[in-house]
């Protein structure tokens, strides 16, 4: 896969010198630092991070695989699920057959998480975690694009301007992703690019077609490409989603607008903040292998988006911001004190004209639900 250098995850051999490059950025220690001392003021953590460092590199230290690496992360998520969670459930996944490679395609609600829980449960069942696709857009963070492609993530080019080298650029990360799966390692990718910040869930079905684009000689009907891919649902939901303030922010400034200039650090803190933030009961739901023959990407799609939004899980957070927004005097309960907290605390963070965003992203999953069609 050498043509794939610019784009695929760091190779086993490559995972030490990786790790002593984030060791000596100091925007990483921090970024660590935030996590492993939670509780120091930014003054301590500052006075800390000399320390912080060298217990970076010792557990460093130790890695000599990407396998190496998420064994040691596991028990950070683990820890930090117990800490941030009402904890997790998941479905479905004990009947695919993981001994062999399938694309997984899910909604997308948070950066990091997604295709971490994916495969924290995937891991859990012994099985090999899967590479993940990111936008190249989280380059802006020099450590970050480090830290995702050593934990097998390979990068999607985003905001590639003109249309020869938009097809190029599409041509590759398919053909990457081919190569992938011919390999005997599954992948994942988020239903559309960048998250669903209104919780309307939705696939792409431009993002389809660049999917097929390394096949088409040897599969030009959906039938035959999805035998071979193997094209695996996956639904994803959070009781509480710790980015939905920001994520109302947004979505108000662009009504507002017409648009929303991204700031520099807002990636970072978007993935900070999911991390870390309190997201009271996850589920994770994996249908049946899609098979069957679509007319066109647009009937896929279609067919996607039933399975992943019927999957959903409407929690009493969603039920509650739904009945808010429909006038009635509604009460959020048959949640925890922590979750119910957790999203009060959100709400009344936001001004008073962010709020309807902020309601709108927990009930447009309800709304979605009665207005997709289960299949």
């Amino acid at each position: 896969m050498e043509t794939f250098d610019d784009i695929r995850p760091y190779r086993d051999d490559e995972v030490g010198p990786a790790i002593a490059r984030l060791c000596n950025d100091r925007a990483f220690i921090t970024f660590a630092g935030r996590f492993a001392a939670p509780g120091l003021s930014n003054r301590l953590r500052a006075l800390a991070y000399p320390a912080l460092r060298v217990l970076i590199r010792r557990k460093a230290r130790r890695l000599r695989s990407v396998d190496d690496l998420q064994h040691l992360m596991s028990g950070y998520l683990r820890a930090l699920l117990q800490h941030t969670s009402d904890g997790m459930t998941v479905c479905g996944l004990d009947d695919l057959d993981l001994t062999t490679p399938h694309l997984f395609i899910s909604n997308h609600r948070d950066i990091a998480l997604d295709p971490t829980l994916l495969n924290y449960a995937i891991w859990l069942r012994g099985h090999a975690t899967t590479q993940i696709a990111i936008g190249d857009n989280l380059l802006g963070t020099g450590f970050l694009s480090h830290l995702m492609r050593v934990n097998k993530a390979f990068l999607v080019a985003r905001d590639v301007s003109g249309a020869k080298a938009q097809l190029k650029a599409m041509r590759q990360t398919s053909a990457y992703m081919r190569k992938t799966l011919d390999a005997g390692e599954s992948v994942w990718i988020a239903q559309r690019e960048g998250r669903s910040k209104d919780g309307m869930d939705r696939t792409e079905p431009a993002l389809l077609k660049m999917l097929q684009l390394a096949y088409r000689d040897d599969a030009r009907a959906f039938a035959d490409w999805l035998r071979l891919v193997r094209l695996v649902p996956v639904s994803i939901t959070y009781e509480i989603d710790p980015c939905a303030p920001s994520k109302a922010r947004e979505l108000f400034f662009t009504a507002k607008d017409g648009r929303y200039q991204k700031q520099p650090g807002d990636d970072i803190e978007s993935i900070e903040a999911g991390i870390r933030g309190f997201k009271g009961r996850i589920h994770l739901h994996f249908s049946p292998p899609i098979d069957g023959d679509f007319g066109d990407a647009d009937e896929l799609a279609r067919h996607l988006d039933g399975k992943i939004v019927s999957n959903l899980v409407a929690y009493p957070t969603h039920r509650y911001a739904r009945e808010r927004l429909n006038g009635s005097n509604a009460t959020l309960t048959e949640t925890s004190p922590r979750a119910r907290q957790a999203f009060f605390d959100d709400l009344n963070a936001c001004p008073p004209e962010h709020a309807p965003y902020f309601l709108r992203q927990y009930a447009n999953l309800v709304e979605n639900q009665l207005a997709i069609r289960p299949v």
